[in-house]
């Protein structure tokens, strides 16, 4: 029975069996209208307001013209630029020697220098600049190691932007340098290549779409960053600051529309090229390709080791600093440590609340972005036919990357605070942070999701249907427990993005639902930065503990596998 069911021809093997075809189609319909709900009609409804007066009539592009009119503007738009490209660039110099390190060495603690790499994760783009106060700030620590200059600025963001992008960068360029095929350096040594040859002839080739990708995914992440500017850009103003100031400074939402479209265009045409360039890095990797394994050399061991050592050093400094910072009574004046700056109800009246909230926003956003990525990725996966809706969907799915959170923050304000919208009855509430959120954060959890469901055997709904069993009934069944694990990974994603985004909750938030990384803007606004410091320290050990929970839990799981075939064994 199994091995008939098993060779089904595709319309009868898939998710499509006689009158059951109805309902997955139609779920499949009802992923698509949340997505339109969630991202299409928003977005458009911005790029509409962009060309649109105060009135609603039509003007072209007279809101650009008017923008671009205004003193200075020309200058916030370069200023973005430079500091993208500058930090993009020592971001991927830092990462890929870093990952070259943790691939070409057999250099003592590599699974330690990795789990170190990954920190920055877990903070939330603040804190970097935060503890870069402490440590360069007009009273830091080692102010005069900048000699002179201030750290309020360039200077500043691009280092908390490094701080910020590092693993985003080192993940894709790590990614590349694990599939170089060990067979290329063994030709190479047969024909007599040195050491700098062979750098240069097979590595930096392998790598070309991994530092293509890596560069076009960390220069959409700083274009788009408003966490780093807003704590140390001082005067220095940048896009995303300048549609912050416009938005919520000066109500100008006709101009806060012009900067989230100019925010936009560039964010979507690196988003554009790096995808290309790992789909040709996909398109390049051999599936009977040998691992490398590199041979001891003391000397590179040891300047890896060093290397590592100090770009770790620096991040868990950064840390560090900010742990330190949230325990100084009065900085710089009493270093004296005390738990004063963890009073919140003393500096932020809705100190406790905004972390209860950002706690209740990302277990909801774990739990319903969790099962909708995941059932929405096998519907899109399994059900036959509707190529074109199949089609419009998936689209959508990939297109939250390329779409800056504080142009989703603001697309909302524009649709869903609208008279005419019926669904305005969640703008200001816990509702709308979710929506954003699960919108915001889609597409690597649904690109994870569509991988592991890939993996599993296409006629296991053939199965299903042959024993008399629902579609459903084999999904809740068969396919979840297999793919626990990934669950648990997306979960863990999700939860630990929610805790740490602020980019656009910024917008969205009212009294009620402020969160705390929209906290550590306020405080820090006010000049408080100890409890700023506090709370962000209490996101990173939230987002810490998660993921501490979720490898114990994917460990236990793997354990009673494994026990599971030794015992049918």
């Amino acid at each position: 029975m199994v091995e008939q069911a098993t060779t089904m021809p595709a319309s009868k093997a898939g998710i499509r069996f006689g009158g059951e075809d109805l309902l997955p189609r139609l779920c499949l319909l009802g992923l698509g209208l949340f997505l339109t709900v969630g991202l299409l009609l928003p977005v458009y409804t911005l790029l509409s307001k962009g060309v649109q007066n105060e009135s609603g009539n039509f003007v072209g592009l007279e809101n650009f013209v008017r923008y671009f009119a205004e003193p200075g503007v020309s200058t916030v738009f370069w200023n973005s630029l430079r500091i993208s490209v500058v930090s993009t660039v020592l971001t991927i110099l830092i990462a890929g020697a870093y990952a070259f390190a943790l691939t070409h060495s057999r250099m003592p603690g590599r699974g330690f220098f990795r789990a170190v790499a990954l920190v920055p994760l877990l903070t939330p783009s603040l804190l970097p600049g935060i503890a870069l106060i402490y440590l360069f700030g007009n009273q830091g620590f080692f102010r005069g190691a900048l000699f002179g200059h201030s750290l309020y600025g360039p200077i500043g963001i691009v280092m908390g932007e490094v701080f910020f992008t590092f693993p985003i960068a080192l993940m894709i360029i790590l990614t590349s340098l694990l599939t170089i095929d060990r067979r290329l350096y063994e030709a190479a040594t047969a024909l007599r290549a040195g050491s700098l040859r062979r750098f240069f002839s097979v590595t930096m080739p392998a790598m070309r779409f991994g530092l293509g990708a890596a560069f076009f995914a960390t220069f959409t992440k700083v274009f788009t960053d408003f966490g780093v500017p807003i704590v140390v850009g001082g005067s220095y103003p940048v896009l995303a600051t300048d549609l912050y100031q416009k938005v919520i400074g000066g109500f100008d939402f006709q101009m806060g529309a012009v900067v989230g479209i100019l925010l936009f265009i560039p964010a979507a045409v690196a988003f554009i090229i790096s995808h290309l360039l790992q789909r040709g890095q996909a398109d390049g990797i051999s599936g009977r390709a040998v691992i490398y394994v590199p041979a001891r050399h003391t000397t590179r061991d040891l300047a890896s080791l060093a290397f590592c050592s100090i770009v770790a050093l620096a991040i868990l400094g950064v840390l560090l600093m900010a742990a330190l910072g949230s325990l100084f009574r009065l900085w710089p004046y009493d270093l004296s440590f005390s738990l004063a700056s963890y009073r919140f109800s003393e500096h932020e009246p809705s100190g406790w609340g905004a972390y209860s909230n950002s706690l209740r926003l990302a277990g909801s956003v774990a739990v319903f972005g969790t099962a909708l990525v995941f059932f929405g990725a096998y519907l899109l996966d399994r059900v036959n036919g509707a190529v074109w809706l199949r089609g419009v969907i998936g689209f959508c799915c990939m297109a939250p990357l390329a779409l800056p959170g504080m142009v989703l923050g603001l697309s909302y304000i524009f649709f869903f605070n609208s008279p005419s919208n019926p669904l305005g009855a969640i703008y200001g509430t816990l509702a709308i942070l979710v929506l954003s959120t699960i919108i915001h954060l889609y597409t690597v959890p649904h690109l994870t999701a569509l991988t592991a469901l890939k993996q599993l055997d296409s006629g296991l709904e053939a199965v299903g249907a042959s024993l008399k069993v629902s579609r459903f009934t084999t999904f809740r069944k068969v396919i979840v427990p297999v793919c626990l694990p990934t669950i648990l990974r997306i979960a863990s994603y999700f939860f630990m993005n929610a805790m740490t985004t602020i980019s656009a909750l910024v917008f969205l938030y009212s009294a009620d639902t402020k969160v705390a990384t929209v906290s550590v803007v306020l405080l820090n606004d006010n000049a408080m930065l100890g409890p700023a410091a506090a709370m962000s320290i209490l996101i990173v050990g939230t987002s810490a503990t998660v993921v501490g929970l979720q490898w114990l839990l994917m460990r236990g799981f793997l354990r009673r596998t494994q026990a599971w075939r030794g015992s049918e064994a």
